[in-house]
C-alpha cells in the first residue's frame, strides 16, 4: 500500500516511480549472517505497508532461495510491488562464485526459473548482475529485449558497469536503472557514472547505501560478525581499516543525536540529497531494521550537515577498497 505522506521519485525516464528507498533482500538468504524466514517475510509485509514499492533480489542469492522467499511472501500481495531481479553470477552448491554468464541462451533460460520462483508472470526490472567479458553487452540487453516484447520482462536495468557500456546498452534499448554500489564511504561513480546515467535518463539505484552495514554504527569491530558473515572478506572490514573508518561513524552519530536520528538514516538522507533521481536500496532482514532505514525518507539535512558529512568522507577518502582484488575486476567496466 501507498504512503501518500511520501513522495515518489521517478526512477529515470522511465515513467516508473518509487517509493524513495528499495529493500533489498539478498540478506534474508545468508551472506550477512543467519536470517530467520518467519521475521523476513514480515519485514517484506511491513516495507509495503510503509509504501515501499521496489523490492530487489537476485536468482543467485542463497542459490534461488531469495526469489522462492520474496515469491511467498507477495503471494496475493503483488499489486503495487516492482520486481527487480538480477542474473548471470553462477555459483557452487556450496554457495562459492564460479563465473558469470550473460548469453543470449542463458538470459532467456535464467528468466524462465525465476518466473517460477517467483511464482510471477512477468519481472519488472531484469538486470545482468555483472558484465560478462565473453559476451557483448548489446547481445545481453538485446536478448532481454526479446523478453521485453514477449511481456516477461517490464523493463531493462544494469548493474556494476562503466561509461562506454551503458552508452552502448542505452543504444541498443532504454535502461530504466543503474545499480551500483555508492555511499558515503563508496563515492567513485559521482565523477563519470553519475553525469552519464543522468544525461541519458537513466535512474540510480545504488545498492550498499549503508557501507555493508558499517555506517549504521551498529558495528564497532569484525568480531561482531558471524563467521559465515561475507563481510569478513570486505577490506573495509579488516581491523586496521576499520578502525580509520570509525571516524566517519562518529560524524554521522554526532548529527544523528542533535537530529534525534540514527547514524543510519544520517547516511539514507545524506545519499538522498544527493539527487530526486536517486533511490538507496538498504538491505533489511529484520523490521526493527526496516523501520529505522525507512526513517530517513523523512530526514532533510541542512546545507551544514551535508558539508560536514562530504568532509568527513570525501571521494577517496575511505581507508581500503570497496571489494577484494578478485572482486573489483568485475566492476566500473
Amino acid at each position: 500500500m501507498s504512503n501518500p505522506s511520501t513522495p515518489l521519485r521517478p526512477l529515470g525516464s522511465s515513467g516508473l516511480s518509487v517509493f524513495p528507498l528499495a529493500l533489498g533482500c539478498m540478506g534474508m538468504s545468508g551472506m550477512y549472517g543467519q536470517a530467520d524466514e518467519g521475521e523476513s517475510i514480515a519485514t517484506i509485509h511491513a516495507a509495503q505497508e510503509r509504501g515501499v514499492t521496489l523490492f530487489d533480489t537476485g536468482d543467485f542469492y542463497g542459490n534461488g532461495h531469495n526469489e522462492m522467499l520474496l515469491g511467498r511472501a507477495l503471494a496475493g500481495r503483488r499489486e503495487g510491488a516492482l520486481l527487480s531481479v538480477k542474473f548471470g553470477a553462477l555459483r557452487m552448491p556450496d554457495g562459492a562464485f564460479i563465473g558469470i554468464d550473460t548469453r543470449p541462451v542463458a538470459v532467456k533460460n535464467f528468466l524462465s526459473h525465476s518466473l517460477t520462483r517467483l511464482g510471477v508472470d512477468h519481472i519488472d526490472i531484469y538486470r545482468p548482475a555483472r558484465l560478462d567479458p565473453a559476451v557483448p553487452i548489446e547481445d545481453t540487453v538485446g536478448a532481454i529485449a526479446e523478453l521485453v516484447q514477449a511481456g516477461y520482462v517490464r523493463h531493462i536495468g544494469l548493474s556494476e558497469v562503466g561509461v562506454d557500456t551503458l552508452r552502448r546498452a542505452a543504444a541498443v534499448h532504454p535502461i530504466v536503472d543503474l545499480q551500483i554500489e555508492y555511499s558515503l564511504v563508496s563515492r567513485g561513480i559521482e565523477a563519470e557514472i553519475l553525469p552519464t546515467a543522468r544525461e541519458l535518463g537513466v535512474g540510480f539505484v545504488p545498492y550498499s547505501p549503508l557501507g555493508r552495514g558499517f555506517l549504521s554504527g551498529q558495528i564497532t569491530s569484525r568480531a561482531e560478525l558471524e563467521e559465515t558473515d561475507y563481510r569478513h572478506q570486505d577490506p573495509r572490514f579488516t581491523d586496521e581499516n576499520f578502525a580509520k573508518n570509525l571516524a566517519i561513524v562518529d560524524v554521522l552519530n554526532e548529527i544523528g543525536h542533535l537530529r534525534g536520528a540514527s547514524a543510519a538514516q544520517v547516511a539514507l538522507a545524506w545519499l538522498l540529497a544527493q539527487g530526486d533521481d536517486v533511490v538507496p536500496i538498504p538491505g533489511c532482514k529484520r523490521r526493527v531494521t526496516l523501520e529505522d532505514s525507512a526513517g530517513a525518507s523523512g530526514l532533510a539535512l541542512s546545507a551544514a550537515e551535508l558539508a560536514r558529512l562530504d568532509a568527513a568522507a570525501p571521494p577517496g577518502g575511505t581507508a581500503g577498497p570497496r571489494y577484494a582484488e578478485r572482486y573489483l575486476r568485475a566492476v566500473n567496466l
